[in-house]
């Protein structure tokens, strides 16, 4: 949507009477239904003038086109401002610039992300050529006319108050600014050089108004690009039931399309293939031109699972197809063809980083899709927040008028194949009784450490063969390190212990990362995720005392957003409490030890707690034990005299 055009002429002499910010605060408000706030009107007023020399520098054809703030479908995101035409070849073009009322900026080691003052505080945000280049790959990729008028996007970033060029401009961020080149106080002259470069005649062929107007389609270049990035990768090949729910969805999407609105509720434990195939519907469904996204409510899933298709740690184009839970708030109904729900268990009821934001995020993600698809753990939900279970899906599913399907994804990938593993990790956390109250028979590498330094050694002497090795732990120590290497959060001295939570250099990629093993994750970094080996350090939020498992949110650290809202549940009831997050603390830990695929080693803070799990691998010894560690488990140690 746009909110002002007009031609470049028009614009200018807005601009010359002083009424463009006046003028743009109208179009907003007729538009998009509302107001805005007062810093923005400013920096309307401010930038247009600095936009309005670049033009008039450049003597930019009168009939050129321009338009303000265009509302990008499918997303929130805002393009400050376009510039359309022709270039010399008579190709149509339409320039974004994305603009920027800051006076410095510093460089950070993230891939396309900078540091700088805005919302009243130093934050981390995108850079702006990375910003400018992705929303003109977003029209690109999905506006079916701008892909059949042939219309060339071309994206930069202007940062009209910026003089200082070295962090901003750091060769580090070489790649995004060869996509958007980034132009500063002292270049408008270079600025406007490039501008009549690729805007050299008037608009002739109503360019706006196909952006405008255009019809959602993904791009073949999307649909052919995404394909060739998933042939040949075999960690997202499907097999047995994968196979059965891919088909399925791919059914329900057609019928979607063309009768009535479908959800697919898909169930699977841990290593079942859910994310697998997941990402293979992203493909084909973009391929068969559906207009699809990849939804988690965890970053950490979207960049890792983004990262392993595209085959880099650098953001790419496709980042645009994998979007967080809370995307959806004000999205019309049936915008989206499909939207593939990851980890969907982990869903909120409310959106915003203040959760202050629409209804229900299952409610929102039904009404704007035809077909939405969840995956789901019922066993995999660590916040007090998290509402995604199976029967908050048949819930809004009936509520709506939605035809529901139902599934499950039986086959074990993960923990070497071993539905027992699982089965065991539930009953010796006492999450649930299950027949496997041993490991004997079991083909997985589960062991228990005395030391957590021994641990940490083994962890990092796996990691050596496939970077598929990581230490996380329990999230019982506060993240005092999150920008500081030297500061190491998680400390057991009595072991001469101490490892740093992973620093936020690496983000949502630090189970990927490739030195960050010398760092420890928590549930928040792994969840969604698999590794090779995982080593676990289980903090005192459970502890094991007289073969009772018992859990304590008290010591989880304050910061620790999971159990948010517990004190006070604890002072108006604490039975209610501790009954709301007990299932929290077992399931996390549930889910921590079920990362690894060939192995789980782990190392108990409380010590009657790590003899606990040391007696299952003591029985796991099978025909190789000793009369008196069968004895040990079989008969367990009677209660010492009062």
């Amino acid at each position: 949507m746009l909110v002002y055009s007009a031609t470049r002429a028009e614009f200018t002499q807005d601009v010359f009477s002083n009424q463009i910010e006046q003028k743009i605060l109208d179009a907003f408000a007729l538009r998009l239904g509302h107001r805005t706030s007062k810093s923005e009107i400013e920096s309307w007023k401010n930038s247009m003038q600095y936009m309005n020399n670049a033009l008039v520098a450049g003597d930019l054809p009168e009939d050129a086109g321009v338009a303000i703030e265009y509302q990008i479908p499918l997303t929130s995101k805002r393009v400050d401002f376009i510039l359309s035409g022709a270039d010399e070849s008579r190709r149509d073009t339409a320039i974004i610039v994305e603009l920027k009322q800051w006076s410095e900026v510093a460089e950070t080691g993230k891939d396309a992300i900078v540091e700088t003052f805005v919302g009243g505080a130093v934050r981390q945000v995108t850079h702006p050529s990375y910003q400018a280049w992705t929303y003109a790959a977003l029209i690109r990729d999905f506006n079916a006319d701008v892909q059949d008028g042939n219309i060339a996007i071309r994206p930069c970033a202007y940062l009209h108050n910026c003089l200082e060029p070295s962090p901003v401009k750091s060769s580090f961020y070489s790649e995004h600014m060869a996509r958007a080149p980034v132009f500063l106080r002292d270049d408008v002259e270079r600025l406007s050089d490039f501008l009549k470069k690729h805007v050299k005649y008037g608009d002739t062929s109503r360019i706006l108004y196909k952006i405008d107007h255009g019809r959602l389609r993904p791009s073949k270049n999307l649909a052919d690009h995404l394909s060739s990035l998933l042939q040949g990768n075999r960690e997202f090949e499907m097999i047995d039931d994968q196979k059965v729910v891919y088909e399925t969805a791919m059914e329900l999407a057609a019928r979607a399309k063309s009768n009535r609105k479908q959800v697919l509720l898909v169930e699977g434990g841990p290593g079942t293939g859910k994310s697998v195939v997941a990402i293979n519907l992203l493909v084909e469904l973009t391929q068969r031109q559906f207009v699809t996204h990849y939804v988690s409510r965890n970053a950490a899933p979207r960049a890792v699972y983004e990262s392993n298709l595209a085959g880099t740690f650098s953001r790419t184009h496709i980042t645009n197809l994998f979007k967080g839970s809370g995307a959806y708030v004000n999205t019309s109904p049936n915008t989206m063809d499909v939207l593939i729900v990851d980890e969907a268990h982990r869903l909120n009821e409310k959106s915003g980083f203040y959760q202050n934001q629409g209804d229900n995020q299952i409610k929102e993600i039904i009404r704007a899709s035809r077909l939405s698809i969840f995956f789901l753990d019922q066993d995999q939900r660590v916040t007090l927040k998290d509402i995604g279970g199976r029967e908050e899906v048949r819930r809004w599913a009936t509520q709506l008028g939605v035809d529901l399907t139902e599934l499950k994804l039986e086959s074990q990938f993960r923990c070497n194949g071993s539905d027992g593993y699982l089965s065991w990790i539930n009953n010796t956390l006492q999450i649930e009784a299950t027949a496997n109250e041993t490991l004997a028979g079991i083909e997985y590498d589960f062991q228990v450490f005395d030391s957590p330094k021994d641990l940490r050694q083994k962890i990092t002497q796996l990691n050596q063969e496939r970077n598929k090795a990581r230490m996380v732990a329990g999230y019982c120590w506060d993240w005092k390190g999150k920008k500081d290497p030297d500061i190491k959060d998680v400390a057991l001295p009595e072991h001469d212990f101490a490892m740093r939570w992973n620093l936020d250099t690496d983000g949502s990629l630090w189970i990927v990362a490739p030195e960050s093993v010398s760092e420890i994750g928590c549930i928040h970094t792994c969840q969604g995720l698999e590794l090779d080996y995982v080593g676990v350090v289980i903090g005192e939020d459970l502890v094991v005392r007289d073969g009772q498992v018992i859990t304590d949110a008290n010591k989880r650290s304050s910061q620790d957003r999971s159990i948010r809202g517990f004190k006070s549940m604890y002072k108006q009831n604490p039975k209610e409490a501790h009954a709301a997050t007990d299932p929290i603390i077992k399931n996390t830990y549930r889910t921590l030890m079920t990362r690894g695929q060939k192995g789980c080693y782990i190392f108990c803070v409380d010590k009657e707690t790590n003899e606990y799990f040391k007696k299952y691998v003591d029985y796991s010894a099978g025909e190789n034990a000793t009369e008196d560690q069968w004895r040990k488990v079989a008969e367990p140690d009677p209660p010492e005299d009062n």
